[in-house]
């Protein structure tokens, strides 16, 4: 990190800035200055309107074009430097960006949409930046009067709040405002680096702080940074500051944190080491008579303070028999130790919890921020999470909540989505995204894990590239499913398994699962959207980075029927053209930014074969069994097993002799996943691939021939011997 250049960003923005209130009575002409900025720059411009039909914008969101939580650097350069030239900007482009505060990609815009805005929502905005850059350059008491009036008006809009706002006005005048974003407000209130006796003397930050209280820490912070006591010396020095250090802390606290193990981890879906969001419901207390204190504290906590620190219990049964031995013997506390133990092993930073009281009443979301501690100075409740409490109020439940103190509802993605569409449509939408890191994926681990040559791997990657649509075809156990999340996470550089989702078709998926449908409830029947929708819709809001759909069995459902009006638009050059849906007056279109990635098995002979016209639509790769692969060969010689390396030998003979058949062909080898992921070779392993695995495949190849099935297993079995 250079912080040399770090501030080279604040002439550009100012000088935009300036140039932009040119535009207040002539927006039509900046929306057309929006657009040109996609078009030059080859990049998908971002929904800034409902059915993409933008025709007015205010300058805070044009600042959040280029400043959003995950834009690729390289494309903050390009909007960049298209804007300088189409607004003739003579400061120099910047090209450091990291201690900019930035918009979360969910809620980018400054006004809500057509229908569900105010008529004069954006002409407020509008008003509030000419105000605030009258006041910063002319801080007259009548110029605050006015700046005031704007920002208490505009903040109280839906899906505004003090972060949002706060971080517009420090982009246009850094020098004469200050953002409260989370980063900036937790090293001013929490980290240490203020003097405590001027933290005391700052008001409450709220979701949607008054002009009165914001104007009180600005002048009280900017008095001290100009003071000799403090080593900082403007708004600009202390966000990045505040950016420098919280990165600092937030690496500290990775490396302590121990490396858990997950049930729910699979290596056949390549999730082995990805850390995802887990969704939580948790009763603070019965009857919520603790969410007070939760609230103030920032805290979630649980009770079973008589079996003292969980961190002493090495799994659910200790925790159980401790309670039994401590509290009641004659219960049996099994859910309560289930309870207990995710508390303190699995729930981790990052994770979403929904607040609840009884079992009909949502009262809060908030997002955890430590990992366990036992506090033995509270009275009761003595094991505590920090949690910021994001949402707080009272929402109608969805149903009936789960009786239970703490339930983790993260495989439940339908009621999932509707607590999150609770919180969503709520005022309160001014906290920022959480960020995650996730761990770099390159394509040499791509092929260390996946036992692929890299010459068929940059063929895959080019494939993909140029039809967006792409079917893995292949044998049994040449690690099709393995590979293909393998393959996005290697395209897009990280293993983010937020940008990946996978499905299975199968007979009975339909159209309505897919894009959308009408599903029964209590009362009648309601508009349910599907996977791919979802997905399509998540892609567009964030453009800037590429999205990967992977189906798993594609050939098993009905196609045609399944992908509807979306048949054509899945074509790599038809996308971003809009279709109206069968199901809603909704105009629908894929975005460029969305890759398909299918899976079929070349030797299940019992499906149909597939569409001719969807064919047309895919790009297939055929996947073969990776046995003479450097990847494969390297964990062979990791293995060291003389018995081992003896039934691999005889699996290639054995696939010769399948490629030679007439009535099987090379489709039907056997291939090399059967054989991965061995820690250490024994003979009951061995023995379970060959009997239970390999022997009925062949049963089944070979039906009609005994005597080949017979000589096949004799070889296996001599093999391992």
């Amino acid at each position: 990190m250079n912080a040399d250049n770090q501030f080279d960003w604040v002439e550009f923005y100012m000088e935009l800035a300036a140039k932009l209130l040119q535009y207040k009575t002539n927006r039509g002409d900046l929306v057309d200055k929006v657009k040109k900025i996609y078009e030059t720059t080859g990049i998908n411009m971002p929904t800034l309107e409902k059915d993409n039909q933008l025709a007015d914008i205010d300058p805070f969101t044009f600042f959040g074009l280029f400043n959003k939580s995950s834009m690729k650097e390289e494309n903050r350069v390009k909007i960049l430097s298209a804007i300088s030239n189409l607004f003739s900007i003579s400061a120099p482009v910047p090209t450091s960006f990291s201690s900019i505060p930035v918009l979360n990609n969910q809620n980018a815009t400054f006004y809500y949409f057509i229908g569900e805005r105010e008529d004069h929502d954006i002409d407020d905005l509008w008003d509030l930046f000419e105000s605030a850059l009258r006041y910063a350059n002319d801080p007259t008491a009548e110029n605050r009067a006015s700046l005031s009036k704007y920002f208490d008006l505009t903040i109280k809009k839906k899906g505004n709040g003090n972060s949002k706002i706060t971080m517009a006005l420090y982009w246009i005048a850094p020098h004469a405002f200050l953002n409260l974003d989370q980063r900036n407000t937790w090293y001013i209130y929490e980290s240490g680096k203020i003097p405590a006796t001027l933290v005391q003397t700052l008001p409450a930050i709220e979701s949607k702080i008054p002009a009165a209280k914001y104007f009180d820490i600005v002048e009280k912070l900017r008095s001290y940074l100009q003071s000799d006591e403090s080593p900082l010396k403007d708004f600009k020095e202390l966000s990045f500051e505040a950016w420098k250090y919280s990165e600092e802390v937030n690496q500290q606290q990775k490396a302590q944190k121990a490396q858990e193990d997950q049930d729910n981890k699979g290596a056949a879906i390549a999730d082995e080491d990805v850390e995802t969001v887990h969704y939580w419901l948790y009763s603070p207390g019965e009857n919520a008579h603790i969410w007070g204190e939760c609230l103030e504290k920032g805290i979630m906590a649980i009770g079973w303070d008589e079996i003292g620190d969980l961190n002493q219990y090495a799994s659910k049964t200790e925790m159980k028999q401790a309670m039994k031995e401590h509290i009641d013997p004659s219960k049996p506390y099994t859910m309560a130790a289930h309870a207990t133990w995710q508390f303190a092993r699995e729930i981790k930073p990052g994770d979403i919890v929904f607040a609840k009281k009884g079992r009909a009443t949502v009262i809060g979301r908030g997002v955890v921020q430590s990992g366990y501690e036992f506090d033995d100075s509270r009275a009761d409740n003595k094991n505590v999470r920090k949690v910021n409490w994001t949402h707080k109020g009272e929402w109608p439940h969805p149903g009936k909540a789960a009786m239970k103190a703490l339930t983790d509802i993260t495989p439940y993605t339908d009621y999932v989505a509707e607590l999150c569409a609770m919180f969503e449509s709520d005022v309160e939408e001014d906290v920022e995204e959480q960020i995650t890191e996730y761990k770099p994926y390159t394509a040499e681990k791509f092929l260390e894990e996946v036992y692929m040559d890299e010459e068929s791997y940059r063929t895959l990657v080019e494939l993909v590239k140029s039809k967006k649509n792409v079917i893995l075809q292949g044998a049994p156990g040449v690690g099709k499913t393995f590979a293909a999340k393998r393959l996005a996470y290697s395209m897009m550089g990280v293993k983010d398994p937020s940008r990946v989702m996978m499905i299975q078709f199968h007979q009975s998926y339909s159209y309505e699962d897919f894009i959308m449908g009408f599903r029964p409830t209590e009362k009648g029947f309601e508009l349910k959207r599907g996977a791919f929708y979802n997905f399509c819709k998540q892609a567009e809001i964030d453009s800037d980075n590429d999205y990967f759909f992977i189906i798993d069995e594609i050939n098993r459902g009905n196609l045609s029927k399944i992908f509807g009006e979306l048949f054509m638009l899945i074509e790599a050059d038809k996308r971003g053209i809009e279709l109206q849906l069968l199901y809603s007056d909704e105009r629908f279109s894929i975005p460029s930014n969305v890759y398909i990635i299918g899976m079929m098995n070349t030797a299940d002979r019992s499906l149909a074969i597939m569409d001719y016209a969807l064919r047309r639509r895919f790009g297939f790769f055929e996947m073969r069994p990776g046995f003479d692969t450097d990847g494969f060969r390297a964990y062979r010689m990791a293995l060291g097993s003389e018995k081992f390396n003896r039934l691999i030998s005889c699996i290639e003979s054995l696939n010769n002799a399948i490629t030679a058949d007439e009535s099987l062909s090379e489709g039907f080898c056997i291939g090399h996943s059967y054989f991965s992921n061995l820690k250490e070779v024994t003979d009951r392993g061995l023995s379970s691939i060959v009997e239970f695995e390999l022997i009925p495949l062949l049963k089944e190849y070979w039906f009609d021939e005994p005597v080949k099935v017979r000589d096949w297993i004799s070889n296996l079995r001599s093999a391992i011997k």
